[in-house]
């Protein structure tokens, strides 16, 4: 099954690197490998520990939901990762492919009725940590990105 097309993340740039593809099966011991590498990465640039910390949990939250609820714990399903560094800025784009969803459907996990659900609190904390979350028009793909304010010098 062909990918949906996304948005650009940024305008073109020749000074933009490239993203780094990875691709691996709904897993979530492979997700978490995938997050070491992008955590090593975060710690090495301008991020401070606050946003190496915010943006590991927003890609744990990401990648459990495309693993978990996009393509149901199915090992022969993929989730396909695409990351950069640019300056001071990180942009990641988790797709499932699974048969994706309404973002604006999920229950306010705030809302007084929603204490003791479990539903939405991913979404709130990504939205919570990230500078931008957006999804496509299927709903089986993430685009986040995280401007470094407080970095290293």
């Amino acid at each position: 099954m062909p990918l949906p097309e996304l948005a650009t993340m940024n305008p073109p740039s020749d000074l933009a690197p490239p993203f780094t593809d990875v691709v691996i099966p709904s897993d979530t011991a492979e997700a978490r490998r995938v997050q070491d590498q992008i955590e090593s990465q975060l710690q090495g640039c301008r991020a401070s520990d606050q946003e190496v910390f915010s943006v590991r949990l927003a890609l744990e939250e990401a990648l459990v939901n495309a693993i978990k609820h996009g393509n149901e714990m199915d090992r022969s399903k993929k989730v396909h990762i695409s990351f950069r560094f640019h300056g001071d800025r990180f942009e990641i784009r988790i797709t499932d492919e699974g048969k994706g969803f309404d973002p604006s459907d999920v229950p306010d996990p705030t809302a007084i009725e929603n204490l003791e659900r479990p539903c939405g609190r991913g979404l709130m904390l990504m939205r919570h940590y990230m500078t931008e979350v957006e999804y496509n028009a299927v709903g089986n793909s993430v685009r986040m990105a995280k401007v470094f304010r407080n970095g290293k010098k």
